[in-house]
């Protein structure tokens, strides 16, 4: 897991699932023809560079790597890292406009944020989450949070996210890693519905 400090360039997003999808080389997402550099660090967090394979969508403490998606079952794997500051930020706003919304135009509507690099959350309202929930509903949509530290979710459910999104104990230490992504959306699946029982 990320700490602040001189290591920070070296955490990569999770690259094993790319014989499988590059959001690069999707024509339907907001990366598409996105070039990247193995040498070039221009993201920081703060003054703390990050490796520049993750993907900026508009906020300065908090990116993102979209590593799977599958549009036949509107289904999106997006790892995060950084801090996700909403109340000086808004990156919820940022997250929404930049990268969500996009992805729902295109027919996402379940959507599993890995946040094992997400070290600290400010939140702020929950205007922005109560939207995203709204637009994704009706059609079956969820949002799981899946991984995140434990300060992170206590933090998160005191600004009373948890309505919107699926998050807690029963998402956590799940060792995703080990699945394909074909399986990780039934997995995903059947954990939204164990929690619903």
């Amino acid at each position: 897991m990320a700490v602040y400090g001189e290591c920070m360039h070296e955490i990569e997003p999770f690259f094993q699932w790319r014989d499988y999808y590059i959001a690069a080389n999707d024509k339907l997402s907001p990366f598409y023809r996105r070039k990247y550099s193995e040498f070039h660090y221009t993201h920081s967090i703060y003054d703390h560079l990050i490796h520049p394979q993750w993907d900026s969508f508009g906020s300065s403490t908090l990116y993102c790597k979209v590593l799977w998606v599958n549009y036949d079952k509107g289904f999106a794997v997006i790892e995060l890292m950084g801090e996700w500051n909403d109340a000086v930020h808004n990156d919820i706003m940022e997250l929404k406009r930049g990268l969500i919304e996009p992805m729902i135009d295109e027919g996402i509507r379940r959507f599993v944020l890995i946040g094992e690099n997400v070290l600290n959350f400010h939140g702020s309202d929950d205007l922005y989450y109560e939207e995203w929930y709204d637009d994704i509903k009706d059609d079956d949509g969820w949002i799981m949070a899946m991984n995140f530290r434990p300060h992170v979710i206590a933090e998160m459910q005191k600004h009373r996210l948890h309505y919107y999104v699926n998050m807690g104990e029963h998402y956590e230490n799940i060792n995703w890693r080990k699945v394909k992504p074909h399986y990780f959306h039934t997995m995903a699946e059947d954990m939204i519905f164990k929690q619903l029982e």
